[in-house]
């Protein structure tokens, strides 16, 4: 894409970006309300537990997404079944976070202590557990095998990427396919879940399948970029968790992949932050600066941007609509948010 064509796709996204969930606010509403009504339990642990992650908040980008892409293509994203496997998407969603905190150590999400601190790591892997079972059982409630295909292939793919990360952890000899792979299991499959099953509860045809499954793929990927981008560039209290957190456990995004590549003298250095679990000779700003003399950091956003609108472009075959709009609003909302 030229860059006048890309400065076109800025300004003409951005007009509509605001819009993005307003149009579905009431939906998104309806989303709270149920996930609260699938959380319920008569196990007090798990009652008080699903609701400490529902007033957690989030995004809720991907029962957002489910909902648009069902209006998107002709839909009604109000009705109880959109409803119900929007709130679904957000369960297996929030079980990978639960899970992620645990193997990461991670002490704070969303700026509240993470469940494995706060409860235990045996009682984080179980309500995690216990969240993606959760979400399998309500998704029954469609009596759609194409459905529960969708959700299968995504969660396995979603523990492959946690599985292939592990093997890659505290390593720097990581290469860019490497790294890819990781992210579009860990987290554009799931995206592109949502995109898709929105789409065949609106009663998609094959075609607009496909295309929503390819933008949920390729809004996935650039939003994972952005997340690693943000771990150099952003605060503790925007992120909800530590700045730089993402070396110190252990795991070399693309940024550092591009320095190391350039700048294998780096090495030692980062490989340093990762053994000592964290900053204490080597500062979090020596590397970002590192990262800035070098254009990495604005590199790893024109490789976000060129996803966005890939994104963008999938979606184009689909009929006019508010919700359309909305759909290709959402990748700047992604690339630009928290910067």
């Amino acid at each position: 894409m030229q860059a006048t064509e890309q400065t076109a796709f800025r300004e003409d996204v951005h007009l509509t970006a605001y819009r993005i969930f307003g149009s579905i606010a009431t939906e998104l509403q309806l989303v709270e309300a149920e996930f609260e009504r699938q959380a319920r339990s008569n196990i007090q642990v798990i009652a008080y537990i699903g609701e400490y992650l529902r007033r957690s908040g989030g995004k809720r980008v991907r029962p957002a997404l489910t909902i648009l892409s069902n209006y998107a293509v002709g839909g009604d994203g109000s009705n109880v079944s959109s409803i119900r496997m929007a709130t679904v998407m957000e369960f297996l969603h929030t079980a990978t976070l639960v899970h992620d905190d645990v193997i990461d150590k991670a002490e704070t999400r969303r700026n509240r202590p993470s469940i494995n601190s706060e409860f235990g790591n045996q009682t984080a892997v179980l309500m995690g557990d216990w969240l993606y079972m959760s979400a399998f059982e309500t998704s029954l409630a469609e009596r759609s095998l194409e459905i529960l295909d969708i959700l299968t292939a995504v969660t396995r793919k979603m523990t492959e990427g946690e599985l292939l990360q592990l093997t890659l952890l505290s390593r720097t000899d990581i290469f860019e396919e490497q790294y890819f792979d990781v992210i579009a299991r860990k987290t554009a499959y799931l995206f592109s879940a949502c995109c898709e099953i929105g789409a065949l509860l609106g009663g998609a045809t094959p075609r607009q399948q496909t295309l929503m499954r390819d933008y949920g793929m390729n809004l996935g990927v650039a939003f994972q970029l952005i997340d690693d981008l943000l771990d150099f560039t952003s605060s503790e209290k925007i992120l909800g968790k530590p700045a730089g957190a993402d070396l110190v456990e252990g795991k070399v995004s693309l940024p550092l992949i591009f320095l190391l590549e350039r700048e294998p003298a780096m090495r030692a250095a980062i490989q340093t932050v990762m053994s000592e679990g964290g900053y204490q000779n080597v500062t979090r700003q020596s590397l970002v600066t590192a990262l800035e003399n070098a254009g990495l950091l604005t590199l790893t956003q024109e490789r976000a941007n060129e996803y966005a609108e890939a994104a963008c472009r999938a979606i184009a075959g689909l009929a006019d609509s508010t919700y359309r709009e909305s759909l290709a609003a959402i990748p700047t909302y992604c690339i630009e948010r928290d910067r």
